[in-house]
């Protein structure tokens, strides 16, 4: 099996070093079946936990990511917002258990199953096993568009991830907006204070135009990733399923995207990574760099990328230098994060530019200190 590099560089007050995002072959991992998102995981009692869905969640416990032997049925108390995926966690210290799902309305247009799905919050207080509707805190408001191409969607927020940043102040909601004017289509964020977790509904404000004013239901964005060609297309161009984590390697925030592109069926082009250590600045992630090509994938439909960290403790939103990388539920590589690489032997390649293949591309005979 190939194995991939892509170096990231950029200059920092102490100097400038490159720091990596590498791939390498790891035996094949499954996750426990069946995956349609992202999958949100915690750890409680020594055990890793994993939410799954394909509409109907379902949470999976063991040891660790390989040995996820039990599986049981998520019992979710809302008929209302079913169905329902959850694809992000958080645990208070005294085990309460915050998720974050992806709902799909159905019935909304006459003549096809187009949606348009919602963000929503939920609470356990036993681990997953039981959980409590908060309702609705992401939602459009723009009018659904049920002569939409796309195949899925005629508008709405949706795929989700959220993290909780450092200073424990918000929660950052990074997800697609599927509809309204395509200025404002692709992936957007969202945030909401620590302490409104309990009662969330009003509380999520968009980030638009430089602030973070705008509702949470209904509202305007300013997407961080936007759409190249709208949603409403068959054709479309966007980054879309944002799945973030904090590196405790870079000292960065994370995020991993799908690119649909731009033929019809939504198909997948790559996966693509962005950073940013501060994510109350929305312009400050860098430009989006292509960690795999569609034919390096290896599966169909080759979505839904996400980490999961190999040590205890180590999650879908938290991992270190090394993790797996899963696409879909399957994984075939480790993907590694290094702040400080080692020099490359071929000189002071730093010093040295050469003429090399846009970043992102894997050429078969790279030039030496072209970054691969």
């Amino acid at each position: 099996m190939r194995s991939f590099r892509l170096v990231l560089a950029w200059a920092w007050t102490l100097g400038s070093f490159a720091q990596t995002v590498s791939l390498r072959p790891a035996a094949p991992a499954d996750l426990p079946p069946v995956i349609d998102g992202n999958s949100a995981a915690f750890w409680s009692n020594g055990q890793l936990n994993l939410f799954h869905s394909t509409g109907v969640p379902a949470i999976s416990r063991g040891p660790n990511q390989f040995s996820l032997w039990s599986t049981d049925t998520v019992q979710f108390d809302s008929a209302e917002h079913r169905p329902v995926w959850f694809e992000a966690a958080w645990q208070d210290e005294d085990g309460l258990l915050f998720l974050w799902y992806h709902h799909e309305p159905g019935g909304l247009c006459r003549g096809n199953s187009l949606t348009a799905p919602k963000v929503g919050a939920a609470i356990s207080r036993d681990g997953g096993s039981t959980v409590q509707d908060l309702g609705i805190i992401l939602e459009s408001g723009d009018a659904i568009d049920c002569g939409a191409k796309n195949g899925f969607f005629a508008g709405g927020h949706g795929d989700a991830s959220v993290i909780l940043d450092r200073e424990k102040k918000y929660f950052y909601f990074f997800f697609t907006n599927y509809g309204g004017s395509g200025d404002e289509q692709g992936v957007s964020v969202a945030r909401m204070a620590f302490e409104d977790r309990f009662r969330p509904a009003g509380a999520v404000r968009k980030y638009y135009s430089g602030d973070w004013l705008e509702p949470g239901i209904g509202g305007h964005v300013s997407p961080i990733f936007p759409a190249a060609r709208a949603w409403q297309h068959e054709d479309a161009d966007s980054f879309w399923g944002p799945s973030i984590h904090w590196n405790t390697q870079l000292e960065q925030y994370v995020v991993l995207l799908n690119r649909a592109c731009c033929r019809p069926g939504w198909p997948q082009e790559g996966i693509y990574v962005s950073w940013n250590a501060d994510l109350s600045q929305p312009g400050a992630w860098r430009p989006v760099q292509r960690l795999l090509a569609k034919s390096e994938i290896g599966w169909s439909p080759g979505y839904y990328p996400q980490v999961l960290g190999l040590e205890d403790g180590e999650t879908d939103s938290l991992t270190g230098a090394v993790a797996r990388l899963y696409i879909h539920g399957r994984s075939a590589w480790e993907i590694v994060f290094d702040k400080n690489p080692p020099p490359n032997p071929v000189g002071d390649c730093w010093e040295k530019p050469r003429t090399c293949p846009p970043p992102g591309t894997f050429p078969t005979t790279p030039e030496p200190c072209c970054p691969i």
